[in-house]
């Protein structure tokens, strides 16, 4: 509501004066404030706050009247009464000197601000006045309390009498009223007679007139408090009566709020009690408390001393509190705290020490609300005024807080935006919505998403985001703020000053001001704006013509009366509201006035034309119009029988609402009568339906919001209405639906009034997302810039600063919670589903659950009736019941565990449930309440199940978090699961290092390294060092336990032929692969079926099965004929063929690998499928090879072969080559082309070249063969039977490999013709190896490749690496070059074979 914005600022006097000022008091009109020394009167001018006229007491004077001590103004701020210490009351005239002005502001030159403008003196220049004592009155008593009253001066002394003195006629208007002859009682039922005071001294110790209550609030001496009323007009003690508080005898002090008609006494225990009149018996009736808490102030909340001062600001929103011991406290009219300077940075330094809090001796509010005025009484009481350095002005002992204020205050039509604009004196703040984002991107400010959108006024520190625009509002009447409003979409702002408006759109940035200033002028508004489209709707006084308007300017012409459209109105209008297409304005008469807005398309510039629809009288319910906060128009209707019968009408205008003082009061239309027939007879005159008689729906309510929208889906939240209640925190009047269209229930309420709590003060209500806004203070201290010695002066120091931000706090687990304590759980199961898209959601049920658990389980009474099963029955209706019950679980403590799980169910089931629905991170969360809850073999047994199953799907992370969890349970520590050992750590970063060289020579564009396949993980993993942390700790049974696990997966990856997947688990895991490797060479590392394995590789990375020119092959294809597809000479050969067999056989369908790659098959290659006469099955086929290999390109579409080989640049350079020195023949083009497309993504290749080092050095050689086979690169094959050649090799390995390879010879001769070529090329060394295998008659154990050879081949390698960095580069990318060439001969040369093996061992061993 309001906010403490910035520092306060000290006021300087230019006076010579050695008195510290002890009391201060703006008049009526808040233009001026009047100071008080012992013996000095001041009047200050409010904007800019100057002095502008000291009266100095003579000393013969001052010391037969005493120090001054209290001032009140006349109404009409002509005069002031100045109460003295010894009983006297001077009064002073405030004559104005006419045409005379003090102070003027200075303009550079060439600025716009014209003084010609009509009253830019009034307006810009603080006025000359003077100060006369005309009258001296001696009451002979000590004065207590001053107070006017209308055309009175109400005086209280300390001898117990109350003196009505009169402004004008002083002398005979004197009438004296003894207090001991005012009788008082409980009530003011006439059968009840009242009581005396029946004390000797009691006598008044404060008093405030209320206007609207017709009576004064009064605290006593001895601390009782009460409220006194005259009977009739006429003042006497006959006709004046009392009413007590019975519950307070320690009240000290008291101020009235004439808007809601409340009393707020101030008490010795540091609260405050606020009080209103109950109506129909005339008691005093106890509303609410305002007291600081020992939960938000543990260290003050009972030290505070008795309350001081209380005052109300002059909107009536809120209070503001100082206590005896210091601080300012600022609450709404119901009691919802705002701002408390004894805690948080006003209390504390930022090195935590604590400040003296700030003591105040008098505070005053300014103009709006905006200022507020306080005097410092820690400097009165021990400080000199001190003089400046160059005697200037001297510090004086006034301080200024800024505030700013939410538009609802005076706007109260605001209500049904969802926007939060807050506006200060010269400044708007407003929260800049998705609406103006969406078109224009606007930088957001450092501190917030609050904006403030401009300053202006002469006296501003400058212009934000207005572009200088301040300098040109400079000399409007602009002075104070007075109303704002935002359209529905938020971007376009009104403001209202003094005279006239101006708006200003957050999407051109720019304002619209009146062009003729004798317009602005002569318009004042007076209840209100609103927007209604592209309109402004406002309520104005015009001065010219002395009549009430209404006025309709429209947004996109020029701002003029000339494009507005003025209705004349009776009565003088206080509030303004649009609803939908219909405005509504409330009178100073005390009625209602419905509108009909609608627009009229004129040429350029459309107009909107208003009709009076309806007037409604309220002067039998409202006692006076100044009490009514807000009224507005809504759909809400307590009655749904007429909805079934006339749906059309169910969204009309149908009840107003109106907050009389705080009580909500509804207003529906009258449908008992015959007048719903007729409409449908003559819908253009159609009559509107009378109001019945009001009801009131609640009490202490400050804000209201509902919208016009409609939303099936969300119903519950748009119809409903929401209400701010101040201290009692929200309430909600939700409507209640019957389910499925079903008849309701006879004892089911159309609508429940729930009440709920939140941390914010609510400013705006988003109805769709049920989320509530507001804006909170935040402080920044900057304590640390000046040293200890001038910290006193310095109010940066004894300060913060303070900024605004904007908050907001979802409410549906409240709602939610209500409807299930009522029983209503088949509402709050409507209610829920319908937000059960919000993004917040699963949070709303988790706090839900939270919320109810803390409660019910700290609970130190048993309860009867608990929630918390209610609660978990609900969650369950969710799918996210498994995360929400863990989340809550996890963010309570251990204590409360038992209680939650007997409601919601045991979690070894839960955690069960959630392995069944593949929840592996939810099971995780489990696992750890299992490891606290149950014994350790439990959740083992439970980890290695969660570890298996991750295993399987592949989740490395929660796979190595199981790692560690088994660990931390094996060696017993239970309470947290220890970090990952620190031994791993050199050895994996070192591994890394050790194969960075070699991944980049391996690849030929290291860009594609970070993918799917993470290469630098799986490098991470070399037989160096790392090897030792698996055996160093494998004496532990628990790592034993691990490793069987991982060595379990690993063979079962290997028996499936799943090599990309056993590259990506030995990575992730760090798992020591060539060890293991070499361990299980005779066992799972040993290829049973070498074609199913061929196959299996082809299609797991994507290898498209390689073909061959038609040119050379002779055998006739199933359907007799062949196709040549244009642009690409790619043969469908037998082996698509294969492909679908092979698909089938493996059970796994093509559809996942083509999702998105279809899009890339060019209509050209469509068209050859359908010409083809293959089956549905083999059409899908022919895709396939197509598809694996679009994978490859990255660039460009797949059908593009030159796009696709310039990915492989070793052989594009080579084609290059050839094309500049010979003509190619058709068959050789055909040949290359195919070459080219039977490569496979240059992933797969970095992938499958790494997996080949992995196994030579592991010693698999059938493995190799297999993955040389792949990329036919017969250098590989070589490298393998020199291998199997030079050492003691297992016979059995040998024999394997031969028949494997007839085996793959075989099936290529009758499925996949394109391998024939390169079987072609090692058939001689396939020889050679079954005379090997022939000679070797008995198989002997076979050692890794000779270690001594290894180590001597490594170390030069090392030494060579270190000396030139390229140089690790070049033998891998010779040998792409040699064996492209290779390819394109079709020959094989055994010298080139030997000089190219040597060349590719090396690269490879190392």
């Amino acid at each position: 509501m309001y906010f403490l914005s910035g520092w306060p600022k000290r006021l300087l006097c230019p006076l010579e004066s050695q008195e510290q000022p002890l009391h201060i008091q703006t008049d009526p009109q808040r233009a001026f404030f009047a100071v008080l020394s012992p013996s000095q009167l001041s009047i200050w001018y409010c904007r800019p706050s100057v002095l502008i006229v000291s009266y100095k007491e003579l000393s013969k004077a001052a010391s037969q009247f005493g120090p001054y001590k209290q001032a009140e103004w006349r109404p009409d701020s002509t005069m002031i009464a100045v109460s003295t210490a010894n009983g006297y009351i001077l009064f002073f005239e405030i004559p104005s000197a006419r045409d005379k002005y003090l102070y003027e502001p200075m303009y550079p030159k060439g600025s716009p601000h014209l003084k010609g403008t009509p009253h830019y003196k009034e307006e810009q220049c603080a006025p000359s006045l003077n100060l006369e004592m005309k009258k001296v009155l001696d009451l002979q008593a000590s004065i207590t309390s001053l107070q006017s009253m209308l055309e009175d001066l109400l005086v209280a002394t300390a001898d117990g009498f109350l003196h009505l003195v009169h402004w004008d006629g002083m002398t005979n208007g004197r009438k004296a009223i003894n207090l001991c002859t005012v009788p008082f009682s409980v009530d003011l039922q006439s059968s009840r007679a009242g009581s005396f005071l029946g004390f000797e001294d009691v006598y008044i110790r404060d008093m405030e007139y209320c206007a609207t209550l017709d009576g004064f609030a009064v605290v006593f001496n001895d601390g009782r408090v009460g409220f006194i009323t005259p009977m009739s007009s006429r003042f006497t003690a006959e006709q004046l009566h009392g009413v007590w508080a019975q519950d307070v005898t320690d009240g000290t002090c008291v101020a009235v709020n004439n808007k809601y008609r409340l009393m707020a006494f101030g008490c010795a225990n540091g609260s405050v009690q606020v009080y209103t009149i109950d109506t129909t018996t005339g008691a005093m009736q106890f509303s609410h408390k305002l007291e600081l808490t020992p939960k938000q102030y543990p260290d003050i909340w009972n030290k505070t001393g008795p309350v001081k001062l209380i005052r109300w600001s002059p909107d009536s929103c809120v209070v503001m509190v100082t206590w005896e011991c210091g601080g300012l406290s600022l609450w709404s009219v119901f009691g919802a705290q705002l701002i408390c300077t004894l805690g948080g940075d006003f209390a504390y330094q930022s090195d935590g020490a604590k400040k003296d809090p700030l003591k105040i001796s008098s505070m005053t509010w300014g103009s709006e609300g905006y200022h507020l005025w306080v005097i410092d009484g820690n400097s009165s009481s021990n400080m000199k005024p001190e003089r400046d350095a160059n005697n200037e002005a001297c510090q004086f002992g006034i301080l200024q807080f800024h505030f700013i204020k939410s538009a609802l205050t005076v706007n109260p039509c605001m209500s049904n935006q969802e926007q939060v604009l807050l506006q200060g004196e010269d400044r708007l703040y407003l929260n800049c919505g998705d609406a103006t984002q969406a078109q224009s991107p606007r930088n957001t400010s450092a501190h917030s998403e609050h904006k403030p959108t401009r300053e202006r006024g002469p006296f501003s520190d400058g212009s934000l985001d207005s572009q200088g625009l301040s300098t040109l509002l400079g000399h409007r009447h602009w002075h104070v703020v007075q109303f704002s409003a935002i359209d529905k979409l938020g971007q376009n702002v009104a403001v209202v000053g003094k005279f006239g408006f101006a708006h200003y759109s957050l999407l051109t940035k720019k304002w619209k001001l009146f062009g003729n200033i004798t317009q602005e002028q002569n318009m004042t508004v007076t209840g209100g704006l609103a927007w209604w489209n592209d309109f402004i709707v406002l309520a104005c006084y015009n001065l010219n013509d002395h009549q009430e308007e209404l006025r309709i300017y429209l947004r996109t012409s020029n701002l003029d009366n000339a494009f507005a459209h003025i209705t004349k109105v009776q009565a003088d209008t206080l509030l303004l509201s649009v609803f939908r297409d219909i405005v509504i304005l409330f009178r100073a008469d005390c009625s209602i006035c419905l509108y009909s807005i609608e627009r009229r398309p004129d040429g350029l510039n459309p107009t909107a034309s208003i009709q009076v629809l309806q007037e409604v009288s309220m002067s039998r319910y409202i006692p006076h119009p100044f009490l009514v906060v807000s009224v507005t128009l809504t759909s809400v209707r307590t009655e749904t029988g007429i909805t079934l019968k006339m749906p059309q009408q169910a969204c009309e205008a149908e009840s107003i609402m109106l907050n009389l003082a705080g009580q909500l009061i509804m207003l529906q239309r009258d449908r008992s009568g015959p007048q719903i027939r007729d409409k449908d007879n003559n819908p253009n005159q159609r009559k509107h339906l009378p109001f019945c008689a009001p009801v009131v729906l609640a009490q202490s309510v400050e804000n209201v919001w509902t919208t016009c929208r409609i939303n099936k889906q969300k119903r519950h939240l748009l119809e409903a209405l929401w209400l701010s209640c101040g201290g009692a925190g929200m309430k909600v009047w939700l409507p209640l639906f019957p389910r499925d269209h079903r008849k309701p229930h006879s004892f089911l309420s159309r609508r429940i009034m729930l009440p709920f709590h939140i941390n914010i003060y609510p400013l705006a209500v988003l109805f769709e997302d049920a989320l509530v806004l507001g804006a909170v203070n935040d402080t920044v201290l900057y304590d640390c810039l000046y040293p200890q010695t001038s910290a006193r002066e310095h109010l940066e120091v004894l300060f913060p600063f303070s900024i605004v931000e904007r908050t907001s706090q979802i409410y549906l687990h409240h709602i939610l919670r209500q409807l299930l304590v009522r029983n209503l759980g088949e509402q709050a199961l409507l209610l829920a589903h319908s937000c059960a898209t919000l993004p917040y959601f699963p949070h709303v049920l988790e706090l839900m659950l939270h919320e109810v658990l803390e409660e019910e389980a700290t609970s130190r009474e048993p309860i009867p009736d608990p929630l918390l099963p209610t609660v978990a029955k609900f969650i369950t209706e969710f799918p996210l019941f498994l995360q929400t019950v863990v989340h809550c679980a996890r963010k309570t403590e251990y204590a409360l565990w038992n209680y939650l799980f007997a409601a919601v169910g045991n979690p070894k089931d839960l955690f069960e449930e959630c392995l069944m629905a593949q929840d592996l991170d939810t099971a995780a969360s489990y696992l750890i309440i299992l490891q606290n809850m149950e014994v350790p073999a439990v959740s083992r047994q439970h980890a290695t199940l969660l570890f298996n199953t991750a295993l399987e799907q592949g989740k490395w992370d929660l796979c190595r978090h199981m790692i560690r969890f088994l660990k931390a349970i094996g060696s017993g520590e239970t309470e947290t699961p220890p970090a990952t050992p620190t031994t791993q750590e050199p050895s994996s970063s070192s591994g890394f290092e050790f194969f960075r060289h070699r991944s980049i020579s391996l690849s030929q564009s290291a860009e594609n390294l970070h993918s799917k396949f993470n290469l630098t993980k799986t490098l991470s993993m070399p037989s160096g060092p790392s090897g030792k942390r698996w055996s160093k700790d494998s004496d532990c049974a628990e790592n034993m336990y691990i490793d069987m696990m991982l060595w379990r997966h690993a063979r079962r990856l290997l028996e499936e032929i799943k090599l990309k997947d056993l590259g990506c688990f030995a990575a992730q895991l760090g798992f020591e692969l060539i060890g293991w490797l070499c361990k299980e060479r005779a066992r799972a590392a040993r290829v049973e079926d070498f074609v199913f394995a061929l196959k299996k590789l082809h299609k797991d990375f994507l290898w498209p099965f390689p073909v061959i020119p038609a040119s050379s092959i002779n055998s006739p294809f199933k359907n007799g004929k062949y196709k040549t597809a244009v642009g690409e000479q790619l043969l469908k050969s037998q082996s698509a063929d294969t492909f679908v067999n092979m698909e089938m056989d493996t059970g796994v369908s093509n559809t996942p690998r083509s999702r998105s790659w279809l899009g890339a098959i060019s209509s050209s290659q469509r068209e050859i499928d359908t010409v083809s006469s293959h089956g549905p099955h083999m059409q899908d086929a022919f895709l396939s090879p197509l598809l694996s290999k679009g994978d490859e390109c990255s660039i460009g579409s797949a059908t593009d072969l030159t796009e696709t080989s310039s990915m492989v640049d070793g052989d594009w350079t080579m084609v290059d080559e050839n094309f500049s020195s010979l003509s190619l023949t058709q068959s050789e083009l055909e040949h290359l082309s195919l070459e080219l497309a039977s490569k496979g993504p240059h992933k797969s290749q970095v992938q499958l070249r790494y997996l080949l080092h992995i196994f030579m050095e592991a010693g698999c050689l059938d493995w190799c063969i297999v993955i040389g086979l792949i990329l036919r690169e017969s250098s590989v094959i070589s490298q393998v039977f020199s291998i199997m050649q030079s050492s003691d090799t297992d016979g059995e390995i040998c024999q394997n490999i031969k028949t494997g390879l007839y085996a793959v010879d075989k099936w290529a001769s009758t499925d996949c013709p394109g391998y024939k070529p390169f079987l072609n090329i090692i058939k001689p060394q396939i020889q050679k190896l079954s005379e090997i295998a022939e000679e070797q008659v008995q198989p002997e154990a076979f050692q890794p490749v000779n270690p001594s050879k290894v180590t001597e081949q490594v170390n030069p390698r090392a030494e060579e690496s270190r000396t030139s960095s390229s140089h690790g580069a070049n033998p891998q990318s010779d040998a792409g070059n040699s064996n492209a060439s290779r390819h394109e001969e079709d020959k094989s040369k055994t010298e080139d074979e030997d000089s190219f093996q040597e060349g590719s061992y090396d690269c490879i061993v190392s």
